[in-house]
């Protein structure tokens, strides 16, 4: 039997979530996540989809369109694995607007490929954040647990101007608010 195999069960894994998502909801949260309107920071990090390594350079991603940065707090966890069971959902929908999508976490980092196929599907590539770095860069750590990054998703307009900032510790909204600010950018709104 897997160790996570827990999360097979929907219920279990409901469970999980909103124990975990309310305990850290406790502890103090990061409020000085980048701004709406700034300029996004360039990184350049090993990222993996389906498992298969590769080179994620944000500049070179935003030539192509905007670009869902979404950091998570460990590979694994509940509240990160409905997370990502739900971008893996949408992605097509982000495809068709021309949306790149990446994951990047602080957590769990020697599991991040594994997490690409397993619980991201294959469907849209993670990166692995060791020391958040790339996190303390959009200051989007979690202050109650050094070293890994908050939940905090962002929506870089090809520019590299940030058109939307949503911080939550719950995985609940982040695919709506993401995919929202996508089609308003899409339609011109932004």
């Amino acid at each position: 039997m897997r160790a996570n195999s827990w999360l097979r069960n929907p219920l279990s894994a409901a469970f999980a979530a909103a124990a975990f998502s309310a305990a850290l909801s406790l502890a103090p949260t990061a409020d000085a996540a980048l701004k709406e309107g700034s300029q996004a920071p360039d990184f350049t990090t090993t990222a993996a989809l389906g498992g298969a390594s590769f080179t994620f350079k944000l500049s070179e991603a935003l030539k192509k369109g905007p670009v869902v940065l979404y950091f998570f707090p460990a590979a694994f966890t509940p509240g990160c694995t409905v997370e990502a069971h739900e971008f893996a959902e949408a992605t097509a929908d982000f495809t068709k607007l021309g949306a790149t999508l990446i994951g990047v976490t602080a957590g769990n980092v020697e599991r991040v490929a594994e997490f690409s196929k397993v619980e991201c599907r294959d469907k849209f590539a993670v990166a692995a954040d060791p020391g958040a770095k790339i996190a303390a860069q959009y200051q989007s750590t979690l202050p109650m647990r050094p070293g890994w990054s908050d939940r905090t998703s962002y929506v870089i307009a090809p520019s590299g101007k940030i058109l939307l900032t949503y911080s939550d510790l719950s995985p609940n909204k982040h695919v709506e608010k993401t995919l929202a600010a996508v089609q308003a950018w899409k339609s011109g709104a932004k």
